[in-house]
């Protein structure tokens, strides 16, 4: 829903609130979300409807989906790796050259930012997502030193990749709540590696 001008540099800038204007977002995707906010601010001006806004930043962690093609990248390459563990060739595709950066959110950190805005009084748009910021690339590398293997890297240039750098400006949830989401990634990626290497090995069985 962001401005994709700003989000063409693997090494971005990360995203305030504000930088959803002027608007440019991806198409229908993003659209539907500004949409959707600006909705719901009319609705709660006009009818006095209570709405809340919070915009997330790549959620993950045990029990999200990790195939079917619906998967976050970090759920995708957990899944990866696995395969290539559980007896696969040895090796992964990445989407794109891999330079391209991402922030993601572990479920916990957003249950718990969701809770907090939704019992608040706070009505505008606020971030909730972590704001550390990796390359795909370093993403496997943290899944691959989780799995205890190293992989041949085969780059599918023809795959959608998205922008090339997105990340969550938290100045705002500080400043609110005093808190922002802080799993670290390679805690949070640990504990999804270790839940869906169960349900595949669980399946080859």
């Amino acid at each position: 829903m962001y401005n994709a001008e700003k989000q063409k540099d693997p090494k971005v800038t990360a995203l305030k609130e504000d930088d959803a204007y002027p608007a440019l977002p991806e198409d229908g995707y993003g659209w539907e979300k500004l949409f959707s906010e600006r909705m719901c601010r009319h609705f709660r001006e006009d009818f006095g409807l209570q709405t809340r806004v919070g915009r997330y930043h790549n959620v993950y962690g045990p029990f999200g989906t990790y195939d079917g093609g619906r998967e976050k990248a970090p759920a995708a390459i957990c899944r990866k790796v696995i395969q290539a563990k559980l007896g696969g060739p040895h090796e992964i595709e990445i989407w794109g050259d891999g330079q391209q950066t991402r922030s993601f959110m572990y479920i916990d950190d957003c249950l718990k930012g969701t809770q907090m805005l939704l019992w608040s009084d706070f009505v505008e748009p606020i971030n909730i997502g972590s704001n550390e910021l990796v390359s795909i690339n370093q993403l496997v590398d943290i899944v691959e030193q989780i799995a205890g293997v190293k992989l041949k890297r085969n780059y599918n240039l023809s795959a959608p990749k998205g922008v090339n750098g997105r990340n969550s400006d938290n100045t705002l949830i500080e400043k609110v709540f005093g808190w922002e989401p802080n799993t670290r990634l390679r805690d949070g990626m640990e504990k999804t590696y270790r839940w869906i290497y169960d349900q595949m090995s669980s399946q080859k069985n």
